[in-house]
């Protein structure tokens, strides 16, 4: 059978029941009763030619039930992987004999490191995801075994650098030596793939707010992440999404850690640009 671009709108609309019981919700994200999350923000200067007219935290998108296990460290079930991390953290490995505890006095030390990632790294002369930052160190500082970039002990990392950040603004710097990258990256969130001809634009720019199956489309804002999956019922990482989204398309996708995945996380990271960190989230 063909599938062609006519064949991906039919496809999209009849996966879109209700428009109206949709809609992103207005309420606040405050996590422990003390922090208030930026959920919605005004559209970055980089996409005042996108016509969107504010941008929101993919929280907005969820059932009251789910956003209210986001709005308590006790409820959520993201922080067990926290925890986890921590544990990493203080672990010795390596020929080296270090942990992250050798070289930085706490966790808290990474506080604002989520919120500007990706970024140039100026040493290594590219764009560099925080796991590639997490890998770097591991490989070059403790002489230890990369994590798998989207695997269990990555995202606990992942999650544990996030929290230390959670409530500050994405600031992610897309202009110098990263935006080539940033360039790429938009490129490919712009191009149809697969047999559906779908790009992530067409869900989550042209669409977000509508039903796709039983679920709504957010605007697939990665300020979340690593994001606790009620349908995975584990911690999910950007690139490990990026890669389900892709094959939802019908498509091959690239592989987590890649140049083009990296391009694309630099670009969506962008597009969020004024909403809070958040990880890990809790999301369907």
């Amino acid at each position: 059978m063909k599938f062609n671009a006519m064949t991906a709108v039919a496809a999209l609309m009849l996966a879109v029941p209700g428009v109206a019981s949709a809609d992103p919700d207005d309420d606040n994200l405050v996590i422990n009763g003390e922090t208030e999350m930026i959920t919605k923000a005004e559209v970055p200067a980089h996409m005042e030619d996108v016509a969107m007219d504010e941008i929101m935290s993919g929280w907005h998108f969820r059932s009251d039930e789910t956003q209210a296990l986001e709005m308590d460290d006790f409820d959520n079930p993201g922080m067990i992987f926290v925890d986890a991390g921590m544990d990493q953290w203080n672990a010795v490995e390596g020929s080296e004999g270090k942990s992250c505890a050798t070289c930085h006095e706490g966790p808290e030390s990474m506080t604002g490191v989520r919120a500007v990632y990706p970024k140039w790294d100026e040493e290594a002369g590219e764009v560099q995801t925080l796991a590639m930052q997490i890998n770097d160190c591991r490989e070059n500082n403790m002489g230890a075994e990369p994590y798998k970039y989207t695997g269990g002990q990555m995202a606990n990392m992942e999650a544990l650098i996030s929290v230390q950040s959670r409530g500050m603004p994405v600031n992610v710097a897309i202009d110098g030596p990263a935006k080539e990258t940033w360039e790429k990256g938009k490129e490919l969130y712009y191009t149809r793939t697969g047999q559906l001809e779908l790009s992530c634009a067409n869900c989550h720019e042209d669409n977000y707010g509508n039903m796709i199956r039983a679920d709504h489309l957010s605007q697939g804002q990665i300020n979340g992440f690593p994001t606790y999956r009620l349908k995975n019922a584990k911690l999910n990482t950007v690139h490990a999404r990026f890669k389900g989204c892709v094959r939802d398309t019908r498509a091959e996708t690239y592989k987590p850690g890649s140049d083009a995945f990296v391009a694309l996380e630099l670009y969506v990271a962008s597009r969020g640009n004024g909403l809070s960190v958040e990880g890990p989230s809790v999301r369907n």
